[in-house]
């Protein structure tokens, strides 16, 4: 019998990004009629994530040894501080020698750019991590303090099972975690036809006009994120003792969707996926490492805010001092830590910023407009790596299946 005839889900993605990039280039402003089916499966993704995200903390923190989490913490964390500081660290040499705010002319951008304006200081957003109301932060979507809810439910469940030596919340956490699970993997059949309306209404609205006096901005985050992966990759390699040239390739389905969707969270059911069964994660450090990472990771974010901060300064004639260039670095590293990356949500992050160091905040018009196409560098970069964090903390923690990474069997999530 013939081999039934079937294209992978990664391929079904490429081929709705280009299929609604030409039909909405076709039809023009018409494929705004559309993008309510890519709203419903954005929204369908994002219905689940808060639990997903908060029963795969609890689960992996409960369910492991007290000081299996702390080491796992440790090394997660130490692995986000190396490749941020990185990352925005070249991302100010790129920009003083790309220069992308030169040539930029400015108007009519004041008017969007105070409407936009919010008072937000770095106390505040410390002080933000920690829920006051841990129903309100599910409801808003809040990632970074339902994660430490999350974690402290996580170590006081630990410690009741060790305790009592019942481990029915544990089983209940668990379970709680499949089922959003298997939520997610149903909704992720349709992601095709949700990514396809989504692309054509901004082909048909947008088009390339909005693009072309930004093209030195986003040829920067695009050559950031080329020499990030060409540090990045071998580097995890050596660490991790596997061949790093069959990343790339493991990378494709999660890279495809960070860039066609530009939301984290949207790529969080996959990233934990494919950490298991094509990277060779234990399930363990999957769910521990995916949801930390999505919000305190943010390696691509970090390098277009440094960019944007420069973009906004060279645009409106303004050389930036030692200390700001410091500052821009410490700024954008803090702002990364604690926000999901949902598409439009950087335009806070530009405020914040400019009001942080002085800059006019006439040019964040123009930063709005190109948005979500540095969205695609930044996700993708967010994305990927942070499943190389989550690999060198299973290499570290032993829990690394170098047979599954190199193919030489299977697994399932």
């Amino acid at each position: 019998m013939a081999k039934k005839f079937s294209i992978s889900l990664t391929n079904q993605i490429l081929l709705a990004t280009v299929g609604g990039i030409i039909f909405g280039s076709l039809v023009g402003p018409w494929a705004a009629n559309i993008k309510f089916i890519g709203d419903i499966f954005i929204r369908l993704i994002q219905m689940s994530v808060v639990l997903l995200v908060m029963s795969s903390v609890a689960n992996a923190v409960g369910g492991s040894d007290s000081q299996d989490v702390g080491k796992m913490g440790f090394h997660t964390f130490k692995w986000i501080i190396f490749f941020t500081l990185i990352s925005a660290s070249l991302g100010v040499g790129l920009s003083l020698l790309m220069k992308p705010g030169i040539g930029i002319e400015i108007a009519n951008a004041e008017e969007i750019a105070n409407a936009t304006i919010q008072s937000t200081s770095i106390q505040d957003t410390l002080l933000n991590f920690v829920p006051t109301n841990i129903i309100n932060s599910m409801a808003k979507s809040d990632m970074v303090p339902c994660i430490v809810f999350s974690l402290l439910f996580g170590m006081a469940m630990g410690l009741y099972t060790k305790q009592t030596g019942n481990r029915n919340m544990v089983d209940w956490v668990k379970g709680m975690n499949t089922i959003v699970t298997n939520i997610i993997k149903t909704v992720m059949n349709v992601a095709p036809i949700g990514i396809f309306c989504l692309l054509a209404n901004v082909a048909g609205s947008t088009g390339f006009t909005v693009i072309i006096p930004m093209l030195k901005f986003l040829l920067l985050l695009l050559i950031g994120d080329l020499i990030q992966f060409v540090l990045f990759i071998p580097f995890t390699g050596a660490m991790c003792k596997v061949n790093f040239l069959k990343m790339p390739k493991k990378f494709a389905k999660m890279s495809m969707m960070a860039v066609t969707t530009t939301s984290g969270a949207i790529c969080l059911p996959t990233k934990m996926e494919d950490s298991v069964t094509k990277f060779g994660m234990s399930k363990k450090i999957a769910e521990f490492t995916g949801p930390i990472t999505m919000s305190m990771n943010s390696c691509g974010a970090a390098q277009c805010y440094v960019a944007a901060i420069f973009f906004m300064a060279q645009s409106t004639g303004i050389n930036m001092t030692p200390y700001q260039m410091g500052m821009a670095i410490l700024l954008s590293c803090l702002m990364c830590m604690g926000t999901i990356s949902v598409p439009g949500g950087s335009v806070i992050v530009y405020t914040f910023l400019a009001s942080s160091l002085g800059l006019p905040l006439e040019s964040i018009a123009i930063l709005i407009g190109i948005d979500w196409f540095a969205g695609m560098f930044r996700t993708l970069m967010n994305v990927d790596v942070d499943v190389m964090v989550g690999m060198l903390v299973a290499s570290k923690m032993g829990e690394l299946d170098r047979d599954v990474y190199n193919e030489k069997k299977t697994v399932t999530y």
